[in-house]
């Protein structure tokens, strides 16, 4: 009877674990968060994707060798199409592992051996609390989509 009971409530906490959404990754109401978010920005990302986010010149355009320039992180990039959990990963595994591109060439590291966890998301967290109200709660929306895709 015990053991029935048990199974009864482990296979509960499975159901009620499948089907409460997760929480966003993203937190940009955590101040403390943020504000580590951007020392690790101006430390770790600046030099290539500028001090106010706006990437380098022609980022839509591959360079000499073959790779595209950083792009920015600002509202005039493509950063807040991404769903949290990818741009995560992009910043931890690197673009080519993320995006399951093993021969892509890319100029940006993959942070996971630099970076813990907890600073990525503090970095990726400052970045989006950069955006406008409206890119913001469209990117909420994103989020949303992405959970609901997983489900």
């Amino acid at each position: 009877m015990w053991a029935a009971a048990a199974l009864a409530l482990a296979g509960l906490a499975l159901w009620w674990g499948l089907a409460a959404p997760p929480p966003a990754l993203l937190r940009t109401n955590d101040a403390q968060l943020l504000e580590q978010g951007r020392k690790v920005y101006v430390a770790q990302c600046a030099s290539c994707h500028g001090a106010e986010r706006e990437g380098q010149a022609r980022w839509r355009e591959r360079g000499a060798d073959g790779r595209l320039p950083a792009p920015p992180h600002d509202e005039t990039g493509h950063t807040w199409h991404h769903p949290d959990e990818l741009l995560f990963r992009i910043t931890k595994e690197g673009v080519a592992q993320a995006a399951g591109l093993p021969d892509y060439e890319s100029n940006m590291p993959a942070y996971g051996a630099t970076l813990s966890d907890t600073d990525i998301v503090a970095v990726l967290s400052w970045i989006k609390s950069q955006w406008p109200a409206d890119i913001q709660a469209t990117h909420d929306g994103i989020n949303r989509q992405a959970r609901q895709a997983r489900r």
